[in-house]
């Protein structure tokens, strides 16, 4: 920090030193305003005009094209062949063999008894005795009376009479609604679309900024400095648009709506009146009466009489006695003998053949092919514009035979890529300042070293007011 301080401590110093060693008149000397005094008196203002010079480019177009390259390559393929091995496994043989062994066993063996089983029971006799009985009963006898008998019955006579009754129907009724519909009013309209070219990489400068790298999707400083970016280049097309004007439209619609309607009908209505008749009728009733008799009953009793009947049975009874017994019993053993054979199996085995062949490999060739356009370079040209006593151009510019400036300025071309508007070079410092006792030579402009001469009948201003040849400045 201390060593830009004091840079610009030495910039202004030399800034104050310039704007002490200005001309008496006070004027400061700027593009627009620069005026330099002549040889013959006048003064001359000082104009720039830029120049565009054609030349041709030669640019190369990168095309790319595959073409196939031949190869030997190398490659290898099973052959089957089938060979005999021999499999030895060891077999395990059964061998029987028979002995006898000494088998105890117990045999229940049956033993018949005769014993006398008491199988006497007591046996019950009835004895028949008849025996009396007295019983009293009632007995109903009827009696058989005439009586009368009061009979109400109802007799039902029609009375007619006319009645009005209230009748519903359903009478349709019209009735006029408005129905709001959306309906799109719209129409086409053209619209400028960008359609988009093939991307192009330009070479731009760009600051210090983090970015992601991505092949790792680390995040990386990018250090400041010239960067291929790509730039999206294309052209406006116009396209028809469709505009959608949604309006609310109120639609008319009749509909039929069921209304009741009531009205009065007349009606013949027969009703009925009951009435009470009563009338006798003779009936013949029947009244039971009621007498006590007595009667005998005989009834039969059986009175029980218990006797003891003997009875003695002979019952043959089975016991078991156990003996013991032996017997020979053929047990058959296995041993187990193991043997050696020996087995042929047929096995598939390959080996691997080597085979040359010839394939083509596909390979991506660059060329560039060349472009031959024309571009336009400007540069700019110093011209000398003699002034009136007021401080007006001369408007008076004779046309130079041999070349010279004709007062008017060259008309640039137009450039549809670059801007028009023209911007005028500072003039070097050694242009505009010169010393006041220097004499006339040191009030003309200086002309650098690789301008092109000029004519040496025109190095001096005539008097006629002919301007000072144009300088080329260069590009």
């Amino acid at each position: 920090m201390p060593i830009y301080n004091l840079l610009a401590w030495i910039v202004g110093l030399l800034l104050m030193a310039l704007l002490c060693a200005a001309p008496a008149a006070g004027q400061y000397w700027t593009p627009d305003s620069a005026c330099l005094p002549g040889v013959d008196g006048r003064e001359y203002r000082v104009e720039y005009q830029t120049v565009y010079d054609q030349h041709e480019v030669t640019a190369y177009r990168i095309q790319y094209e595959t073409e196939y390259e031949s190869r030997q390559v190398t490659t290898y393929r099973p052959v089957w062949e089938t060979e005999l091995r021999e499999r030895r496994y060891t077999v395990a043989r059964p061998v029987a063999e028979t002995s006898f062994r000494d088998e105890y066993y117990t045999v229940q063996r049956p033993v018949w008894e005769t014993q006398v089983r008491d199988e006497s029971y007591d046996q019950v006799r009835y004895v028949r005795e008849t025996c009396e009985r007295e019983e009293q009963y009632t007995v109903w006898r009827p009696v058989h009376e005439t009586q009368e008998r009061e009979e109400w019955y109802t007799v039902r006579r029609p009375v007619r009479q006319t009645v009005f009754r209230t009748e519903a129907y359903t009478v349709m009724q019209p009735v006029q609604t408005v129905q709001t519909q959306l309906v799109d009013q719209g129409q086409y309209a053209q619209q400028m679309v960008l359609k988009p070219g093939w991307p192009r990489n330009r070479l731009q400068w760009q600051s210090g900024m983090t970015v992601v790298d991505p092949v790792t999707g680390l995040t990386v400083y990018q250090r400041p400095g010239l960067y291929w970016t790509p730039t999206q280049s294309g052209r406006y097309e116009v396209q028809r648009v469709w505009q959608p004007n949604v309006v609310a439209v109120q639609t008319p619609q009749t509909t039929l709506v069921p209304q009741t309607v009531q009205r009065q009908v007349p009606v013949t209505v027969t009703s009925y009146q009951d009435e009470q008749v009563c009338r006798k009728v003779p009936v013949q009733v029947c009244r039971m009466v009621a007498e006590q008799q007595v009667r005998r009953i005989p009834y039969t009793v059986l009175r029980p009489v218990t006797e003891r009947i003997e009875r003695k049975v002979p019952v043959q009874v089975c016991r078991m006695v156990a003996e013991q017994q032996v017997r020979r019993v053929p047990v058959t053993t296995y041993r187990t003998v193991y043997e050696e054979q020996v087995e042929k199996i047929p096995v598939r085995t390959y080996r691997m053949v080597a085979t040359e062949e010839t394939i083509q490999v596909p390979r991506c060739v660059e060329k560039r092919i060349p472009i031959t356009y024309q571009c336009v370079t400007p540069r700019v040209m110093c011209c000398l514009v003699p002034l009136d006593a007021c401080g007006q151009p001369v408007e008076s510019a004779p046309v130079d035979s041999s070349g010279g400036w004709t007062g008017q300025p060259t008309p640039a071309p137009e450039r549809p890529a670059a801007g028009t508007a023209e911007e005028k070079p500072a003039i070097p410092p050694g242009e505009t300042k010169s010393a006041p006792d220097a004499g006339p030579a040191a009030k003309m402009p200086v002309v650098p070293k690789d301008a092109p001469p000029a004519p040496p009948a025109q190095a001096t201003p005539p008097d006629n007011g002919t301007p000072y040849p144009k300088v080329d400045r260069g590009a």
